[in-house]
């Protein structure tokens, strides 16, 4: 039975890990059921308050740094609010309109369809200058997506050695 109980943990932290690159998988919560799972086959005893504390305080982390770093590198690239929606849709449904390449199709063309539609709603000219700047802001879609990753990334696999950690302590 122990064994099944770490396969189960070990299987739910690897989900977590692809979570970090695959944005239809939630990732930290694959991570947070591993936890669970663990105190059901072995025991909640080592998880205290403060052990759910800091996982929570890093699942918090993890939510509000996946937003803003990828809306970060759209507007650092001068993005506006529609084209930070347009890549935060383009994240979400781009892997499953075009499975291989739509992870990063997605966000680069719906960043800039988001700022072409701001664009046509102000107004704004469409000429070749409006749209090298729609294409800036959809490669600053691309930095904020990867970003977001590292991010999710390092914030992942922290939570996963503070449970590791926990353990041995």
């Amino acid at each position: 039975m122990d064994a099944i109980g770490w396969l189960i943990v070990a299987a739910l932290f690897a989900l977590g890990m692809a979570g970090a690159v695959l944005p239809v998988l939630p990732g930290a919560v694959f991570i947070f059921a591993g936890f669970f799972v663990y105190g059901f086959f072995f025991s909640f005893e080592p998880f205290g308050f403060w052990f759910w504390a800091i996982q929570t305080l890093i699942l918090v982390l993890l939510t509000v740094a996946d937003y803003l770093v990828n809306a970060w590198g759209v507007k650092k690239y001068g993005g506006s609010k529609a084209s930070v929606v347009g890549s935060t849709i383009g994240v979400l449904i781009g892997p499953f309109v075009i499975p291989a390449f739509g992870l990063i199709i997605g966000p680069l063309a719906g960043a800039v369809i988001g700022e072409w539609l701001d664009g046509l709603v102000k107004g704004t000219p469409l000429n070749r200058e409006f749209f090298v700047r729609s294409l800036k802001v959809g490669w600053g879609s691309l930095i904020g997506l990867f970003s977001s990753t590292v991010v999710k990334i390092i914030l992942q696999l922290s939570m996963i050695a503070v449970f590791v950690v926990w353990l041995i302590w």
